[in-house]
């Protein structure tokens, strides 16, 4: 069963047992037996962090009410008497009356446990035992508290809680300015006689057995349903939900009629962080989910309660977790752009903010729809990926076009989002805006090179989305009619062959264009985004040979094993200026086995392209890839991937043109041959001056004789450059029998006025 939790600050390692069910004084009284559930207190303690806020200074509550776990042995014959003490107006008597039960209790944790006899028992339960000092208070002169009418909690007027200069009832907490001293005569009963009085103790005879409290004074038990706990949370009523998780409500209990949430629901979304912490205590559990699987973390977050949203995380509740929608707690904050929630989210764990939900959308999407401009620079600021691509593969720039807000659309064009990106419906940003009438949208797009005449799945032009004669429809005109007198006098444009070679395999799509001739979009080989095989190759992929690093930062320390393997840590998001070009040694990332997170530095080729590329059709060296965006030096750009073959099955093959040597010195030599299988890299020409440098890295392996080849950036590329490498002289003793280089460059070394051109052969 689910037991009743005390709500008071334990010591790791001890137990308690609590009741059940409420306990009437009459049933004590008359000496029933109780049933008592055994609990751990290691789930009560609050996380440290607590300490810095306001509830460190929480005032203790009493634990009459609880009792140690049966030990299942008998007692001795010493332990067999009772060992309370009562006091009389400063005069104290040792109980010496038979014990009948083993579990021992105690009126707060600054005082030893006792071993009670039934009497003391009940009188204990009815909080007749002074918390600050273990004495009884059920006869002479003592404090009562009375919280809720009739309910009595006795202690002395020196042992009150003190916080703040103010005086607090030791039981309860409630203000002790409210407490009445009460008078009550011990009845004239002879005492039983001790077999060994202790030095601590008055000489004066023991009390006897005192008769229950009068009933003007018995405190009457008020029984709630549980549902008043939901109710009480919510309504922030403290002092009540104190009162019912020590009666034993369950605080997950699950609400009928509001999607089944739990009081830590309630509270969270109203903000009663100090409730919330009562709960918690009590064994709530923070990640309990309701209806729509939202957790009490993220109705903190919609309901904007910053206070209360850093406490859930300080307790440890998880910020990854996703709701029926697929919604994250920064999803929900963006949403409603709660500034302050989505900063401290960031803060805690800023590698889900590109977290897609069910729709695809990130928490930048949901910024953008509804206009949240500073979210949106905060989300920026912080790494947001413009070009994630929703369920209708829309980016960033198409929700900006269709809330018309141009300054955001001008801060995720300098963040490099695709302008010219269409969706499955074939619309760009620019078709988006024209249809929802949004001029100045339009103007920036325009401005930056939108192409007005591209047509959309419908056949439509931006043009032909607008409403004839507006200021949309005269803007795109316009734009038109220069954009048609400007490609008549280059003759003619180049035209859209594939707006994404990669199927979407790519994390940044790679559209294909020819301006040249009438030559199809490439169609002979099969994209794929890694390295392949096609026949065994016993590659060793185990996870416990790998060698791996134990940082707890992002790995940028000198001390990181990763970074001592590569001879140094290299990355620091790119390449260093000083990275040897002419020798460049072997990197290896951090890996699978390592204890950093997958956002650390040491982590680059394995993330996939990044970089904005196109395949384009040149005038002499057939298709070539171009940079879509400014590349600094040291960016990676792809990786060369195809099937990865034995030197010996190389030598059988005719066409050896996409052959590319792992060159790797150890074991047998192998090829990655992208002629049939491969992926960009397969289309990038040979510069005499390149742009690009090949480097040998090992990721979720640490076979020396299988490295990846990475192409990064030799230096800076502007946007619209073509990229490439140098093939090797060895390469050019071969091939130079049947064709030479026409890269045009003055420093050409392997040039002829005769030869046919070379395109995309390695």
């Amino acid at each position: 069963g689910k037991p009743a939790i005390p709500v008071e600050t334990l010591r790791a390692g001890e137990a308690v047992a609590v009741r059940n069910e409420p306990v009437l004084p009459a049933q004590l009284d008359e000496g029933s037996h109780v049933e008592y559930t055994e609990l751990a207190l290691d789930c009560l303690l609050v996380d440290s962090e607590v300490a810095e806020t306001d509830l460190a200074e929480e005032l203790p509550l009493c634990c009459c009410r609880m009792e140690t776990p049966n030990s299942g042995g008998s007692l001795t014959t010493p332990d067999q008497t009772c060992m309370a003490t009562e006091s009389v107006d400063g005069l104290l008597s040792r109980c010496q009356r038979r014990v009948m039960k083993q579990e021992m209790m105690r009126p707060s944790n600054t005082v030893h446990l006792l071993v009670l006899c039934e009497d003391h028992r009940a009188g204990m339960v009815k909080h007749q035992c002074c918390p600050g000092c273990g004495l009884f208070c059920r006869a002479g002169t003592f404090m009562e508290c009375r919280p809720y009418g009739s309910i009595s909690h006795r202690f002395h007027h020196g042992c009150a809680s003190i916080l703040k200069d103010r005086r607090f009832c030791p039981h309860c907490g409630e203000d002790a300015s409210g407490a009445k001293e009460v008078k009550i005569k011990p009845d004239p009963v002879p005492s039983v006689p001790r077999s060994e009085p202790g030095p601590a103790l008055s000489t004066a005879p023991a009390l006897p057995t005192l008769p229950s409290v009068p009933a003007t004074l018995k405190p009457k038990k008020v029984k709630y349903p549980t549902k008043q706990l939901y109710i009480s949370a919510k309504q922030g009523e403290l002092q009540k939900v104190i009162h019912l998780l020590v009666e034993g409500k369950d605080p997950n209990f699950l609400m009928e009629g509001q999607n089944k949430r739990t009081p830590l629901h309630a509270a969270a979304a109203e903000g009663h962080h100090e409730i919330c912490h009562m709960l918690v205590q009590a064994g709530a559990n923070l990640d309990m989910f309701d209806e729509e699987q939202r957790t009490p973390l993220m109705s903190a977050c919609e309901n904007n309660h910053l206070d209360t949203v850093k406490y859930l995380l300080r307790a440890g509740a998880a910020v990854s977790h996703k709701d029926i929608r697929g919604s994250t707690c920064l999803h929900l904050a963006a949403k409603l752009g709660h500034y302050d929630i989505v900063h401290h989210l960031l803060s805690k764990a800023s590698k889900y903010i590109n977290c897609q939900d069910d729709g695809g959308w990130t928490s930048i999407t949901w910024a953008i729809e509804y206009k949240h401009k500073e979210l949106v620079h905060l989300l920026l600021a912080r790494g947001a990926d413009v070009n994630i691509r929703d369920k209708e593969e829309n980016v960033c720039l198409h929700w900006a076009a269709l809330s018309g807000c141009d300054d955001t659309a001008q801060a995720l064009l300098e963040a490099q989002c695709d302008l010219n990106a269409a969706n499955v419906h074939g619309d760009t940003p620019l078709h988006v805006a024209a249809r929802e009438n949004k001029l100045e949208c339009v103007m920036l797009f325009l401005s930056r090179g939108a192409d007005v005449n591209q047509r959309n799945r419908e056949g439509e032009t931006a043009l032909d989305c607008c409403i004839y004669s507006s200021k949309v429809w005269v803007a795109l005109n316009t734009n038109k009619k220069l954009t048609d007198a400007r490609r008549g006098r280059d003759c003619h444009g180049e035209r859209v062959l594939n707006r994404d070679i990669s199927r979407g395999y790519e994390a940044v799509p790679i559209s294909c264009v020819n301006g040249v001739d009438s030559e199809p979009c490439p169609q002979n080989f099969k994209y794929i985004a890694d390295n392949c095989v096609t026949s065994p190759l016993n590659i060793d992929k185990d996870i416990t040979h790998l060698q791996h690093c134990t940082c707890t930062d992002d790995c940028s320390s000198s001390t990181c094993m990763c970074g001592q393997l590569s001879l140094r840590c290299w990355y620091d998001s790119r390449l260093p200026l000083d990275f040897c070009e002419r020798e460049p040694p072997v990197l290896f990332e951090c890996n699978h086995a390592c204890s950093c997170w997958r956002t650390c530095r040491n982590r680059v080729v394995q993330n996939g392209l990044r970089a904005r590329l196109q395949l384009y059709r040149t005038q002499k060296m057939g298709w070539g890839v171009r940079a879509m965006q400014d590349i600094p030096q040291g960016t990676f750009i792809c990786e060369y991937v195809g099937e990865i073959i034995s030197d010996g099955e190389a030598d059988k093959r005719e066409n050896d043109s996409f052959l590319f040597t792992l060159d790797n010195k150890v074991g047998d030599v192998h090829c990655i041959d992208a002629r049939l299988f491969g992926n960009i890299g397969r289309f990038i020409n040979h510069l005499c001056e390149p742009n690009l440098l090949a480097v040998r890295v090992f990721t979720m392996h640490q076979d020396l004789r299988f490295p990846r080849i990475a192409l990064f950036s030799s230096r800076p590329i502007k946007a619209g450059d073509q990229i490439g490498f140098d093939y090797g002289d060895h390469y050019w003793r071969i091939k130079s029998k049947h064709f030479s280089c026409q890269c045009g460059s003055p420093k050409c070394r392997h040039s002829s006025n005769t030869a046919p051109c070379c395109h995309a052969l390695l």
